[in-house]
């Protein structure tokens, strides 16, 4: 049964919704796992700095302890030093363990406790320490007899102890939830992908379809009366303008896209040759596998599957960027422009500030004419043009020659102003000017990661501002993008609706 315009737009309204739908899900889960992630890794810390300043502060007790028993046994200023050092090292430790146990109820009602039995154990030990250089030897060793200080230490062993050994509870736990998220999110990753592959599946038999059925129609109109000759001629511009359209976009979805999806589909089968293998050697149902069974099995454990895994995580993660290249740019031009006075020299100037350190490596330099106009326009738009033009002077630039970018400006009368971002990277051969400019489409030595939909953006956002892009470029002679801009969008903008 045929299709109509209208059953195809609400087939790919559902199918681009229901693609939405998976994307946001991968995207909001990822999100909430992430946040729950970095929430258990921030607790974690704060929970292990606890534990280490709980550990520091009893280990410099018991440093103050033992400086002090040696002081007493032998009477040599010697032995006191590791005392003194610890003295003055047990309230910087008693501070540092009180504000990073204010974070946790159950600590902080411990700190006042800990304090007063610090404050006992240091008078203890000040008060032996004093007797020995009173010379009263025998009043110190009597007081070291009298087991206090001992007390007053086990008393603090189990206060510290008991935060240190809820600090080891809690961060196991935490490690415990880590690794639940991490799971629950590779799963998530893999069934928005199996979602994501349906959605395209159906949109491209859709596509398909309509495909179809518009040659059929086209065939039919051929067929009528030459009577009808005006109608028909119109009726096949019409329908000529609605096949260009839709073959450039079944070209995107049924190529583009389709090409990572038959990865996907290819190594899957190499999945299921390799698990034949396997199952060869696991299933053997009680009889030795032979030598042969064994090896391939192991060969397939060890080098197809992780292939085949890999390769189709891949390709989803290519078929994921291509969809949200394509949504990018139909978000891009629907969006409501925001027209306002921008400074062309200050907004060059962000940008250029933006990549400086990328081009301070290669010992580069940008030149900003200072001429540059204000215009009338909308200032995201110019961000994101001026953003991609440095990003790309950058990425292809020539390998061994310092980066060189120039941007300039003159009037052009009638046509607005014409801006001039020249650089001195690889440049672009004649036959690809405007290739480069096509979505998913891309020019020379593919060397450097990219869907190919800067420059195709940007195409669409000076469009969208008024004016236009070209390029004028050879082959390792750099590149010289020309936009024309209108000096005042509002204009445009009203010229369109009259």
């Amino acid at each position: 049964m045929p299709i109509s315009n209208a059953a195809f737009v609400r087939s790919t309204i559902i199918l681009l919704i229901a693609g939405m739908i998976a994307l946001l899900g991968i995207v909001g889960t990822s999100l909430l796992l992430g946040s729950k992630v970095q929430a258990y890794f921030a607790e974690l810390i704060e929970i292990r700095a606890t534990r280490s300043a709980a550990a520091d502060l009893l280990s410099t007790l018991k440093d103050a302890e033992t400086g002090q028993r040696g002081f007493v046994i032998t009477g040599e200023a010697g032995f006191r030093a590791p005392y003194d050092d610890a003295l003055k090292a047990v309230s910087k430790r008693q501070k540092s363990l009180a504000e990073k146990a204010a974070r946790f109820p159950e600590y902080a009602a411990r700190i006042p406790t800990i304090d007063r039995l610090i404050a006992d154990k240091l008078g203890e030990l000040a008060d032996t320490v004093t007797a020995i250089q009173e010379g009263r030897s025998a009043d110190a060793v009597a007081q070291v007899k009298t087991d206090r200080g001992r007390i007053l230490m086990d008393q603090l062993r189990d206060q510290l102890g008991n935060i240190m050994d809820d600090a080891d509870r809690r961060l196991q736990e935490g490690v415990v939830d880590m690794l639940w998220s991490a799971g629950a999110l590779r799963w998530t990753t893999i069934i928005g992908a199996i979602a994501i592959i349906g959605v395209m599946g159906g949109a491209a038999t859709v596509v398909a379809q309509y495909t179809r059925d518009i040659v059929v129609a086209r065939r039919e109109v051929e067929t009528l009366n030459a009577t009808l000759e005006r109608r028909v001629d119109e009726r096949t511009e019409e329908l000529i303008r609605a096949n260009q359209e839709v073959q450039r976009f079944a070209y995107i979805v049924t190529h583009d896209l389709r090409a990572p999806l038959v990865n996907i589909m290819g190594f899957t089968s190499e999945l299921q040759a390799s698990l034949s293998s396997i199952q060869n050697y696991v299933l053997a149902d009680g009889k030795a596998p032979s030598e042969a069974d064994i090896l391939e099995a192991r060969r397939a454990a060890s080098e197809d599957l992780p292939e085949a895994i890999g390769f189709i995580r891949s390709s989803t993660k290519k078929m994921d960027g291509l969809i949200n290249a394509i949504l990018k740019i139909s978000r891009d031009g629907r969006r409501e422009l925001r027209i306002e006075r921008v400074d062309l020299k200050a907004l060059v100037e962000g940008g250029a500030a933006a990549v400086n350190h990328q081009v301070s490596e290669s010992d580069g330099e940008v030149t900003i004419d200072g001429n540059l106009p204000t215009v009338i326009s909308d200032r995201l738009s110019l961000e994101q043009v001026f953003g991609n033009l440095f990003d790309n002077a950058i990425k292809y630039q020539s390998p061994g020659r310092p980066l060189r970018v120039s941007v300039s400006a003159r009037n052009g009368g009638r046509a607005g102003f014409v801006i001039e971002f020249t650089d001195n990277g690889r440049g672009i051969a004649p036959e690809d000017h405007e290739r480069v400019f096509e979505l998913f489409r891309r020019s020379g030595t593919q060397d450097k990661p990219g869907e190919g939909i800067g420059l195709a953006h940007v195409r669409s956002l000076m469009r969208n501002l008024g004016g236009d892009i070209v390029i004028r470029s050879e082959l390792g002679q750099g590149a010289t993008f020309v936009l024309r801009l209108p000096p005042d969008l509002s204009k445009v903008v009203r010229s369109m609706q009259a």
